[in-house]
């Protein structure tokens, strides 16, 4: 059972009573007829073919308050297009993808790059980052929801919770970040939130001292959750990151963009389960490594934007202290886990900890070692302004996409 208690500095909203997802959906219901509500799906191809991705798309087509369903696709070739429209058709709410693989999205990314202005890496950043621009081009919703294609333990209450701070006109709340238990088939799970951000704020706490972001990251449950709702208006002047810092590069945006008080945190499942990453001990670009590495390095860009040095001794020091904390929460969490009847494999979390520690002092050397590099996608605004027709290039790309191919896509099913 949820409590009421409300810690750091952002708004904390509970699940308190269990409320049915008809009561939810009936309110929400209510609330599009003013405010018209999305929803975002950055997906890869290979999600259409796993087993939770077909699972969420037969409970979203029963949900009744969406305007618009947005989906990125990516590493889809053209027959694979085709059977995701087949496969998205069983959505009876409007809805459209983005090919981001196709010749005429591809051609759209090689404008913005010969500018300067594209996404200058592969991945669930720059994915988002179209869907985002699709939304302000469409401007068929007001507020939107975003979640991963993953979720094992996927329910409607997920996203009817997950929407609702955004969606209801009596909050005035701009952004919203979903938080949940992880932990499934009697483990604790939630490596990198558990044994990387949390030890890694509070060791920054101590080594920098004390500060409002730091202060405003410690507040979130689950920074690293893949889920998050806002108005449409965030979108045109939110920079983020391309890299596994997408989740705390948008957090740090909102803390740039907005007073904590338009900012939330929303609990949307009892316990929650997806596609888990491997450790990669050793290799340095993969897995929960190269996570670590790119998140580790979101704090330090962010940090350095306010003014705070980051030189080696510095990251020693970091390091040393992160590695102490770190290993004093292992045994909260062993402890956690025995009261809970789940299991916590103490070697192995001992061995995610030697590596981040490691992967802290890899990201501060790469930080400093390219101080030119530019992280972050270019705001939509500063694109609009640089292009001012790319959101009907954009628009017309995706719409003539499904426009040629849905009639050989529907023989598919």
């Amino acid at each position: 059972m949820a409590d009421f208690y409300q810690n750091g500095i952002v708004t904390t909203l509970h699940n308190l009573t269990k409320r049915s997802t008809s009561e939810l959906e009936a309110e929400l219901t209510d609330f599009s007829k003013k405010r018209p509500l999305g929803l975002i799906l950055p997906s890869l191809f290979s999600e259409l073919e796993g087993e939770a991705l077909p699972d969420i798309i037969h409970k979203i087509a029963q949900v009744p308050y969406l305007s618009e369903i947005v989906i990125g696709l990516d590493r889809a070739s053209l027959e694979q297009y085709k059977h995701a429209i087949a496969f998205f058709g069983e959505l009876p709410q409007h809805h459209r993808i983005l090919w981001n693989d196709g010749p005429r999205l591809q051609a759209l990314d090689a404008k913005l790059q010969s500018m300067g202005l594209a996404p200058t890496e592969l991945g669930k950043g720059r994915n988002v980052w179209y869907c985002m621009g699709y939304v302000l081009a469409s401007a068929k919703s007001e507020s939107i929801a975003l979640h991963d294609c993953d979720i094992l333990t996927y329910d409607r209450d997920l996203l009817a919770r997950l929407i609702y701070p955004v969606a209801n006109p009596q909050f005035n709340y701009e952004f919203s970040k979903g938080f949940y238990s992880r932990f499934a088939n009697g483990k604790l799970n939630g490596r990198v939130a558990r044994l990387l951000v949390t030890p890694l704020i509070k060791s920054l706490k101590r080594v920098l001292g004390h500060n409002e972001y730091l202060d405003f990251m410690d507040s979130f449950r689950y920074s690293l959750s893949g889920e998050f709702s806002f108005r449409r208006d965030v979108l045109t002047d939110l920079r983020i990151p391309s890299d596994w810092g997408l989740e705390i590069g948008v957090l740090s945006e909102m803390h740039r963009n907005y007073a904590s008080n338009r900012i939330c945190q929303v609990d949307i499942a009892d316990s929650y389960d997806h596609k888990h990453q491997d450790l990669s001990l050793e290799d340095d670009n993969a897995g929960l490594s190269k996570m670590s590495i790119d998140i580790t390095k979101a704090f330090f860009r962010k940090l350095a934007t306010q003014g705070y040095t980051i030189n080696p001794e510095t990251m020693r020091t970091i390091k040393a202290t992160y590695y102490r904390i770190a290993l004093d929460y292992i045994e909260t969490y062993k402890n956690d886990a025995i009261i809970n009847g789940l299991t916590l494999d103490i070697h192995t979390e001992e061995k995610s900890v030697e590596m981040f520690a490691k992967n802290i002092m890899q990201a501060g050397t790469q930080f400093l070692d390219n101080p030119m590099e530019t992280p972050f996608i270019p705001a939509w605004n500063r694109v609009i302004s640089a292009m001012p027709n790319v959101l009907d290039e954009l628009k017309n790309a995706v719409e003539e996409d499904y426009q040629e191919f849905k009639e050989t896509a529907s023989l598919i099913k």
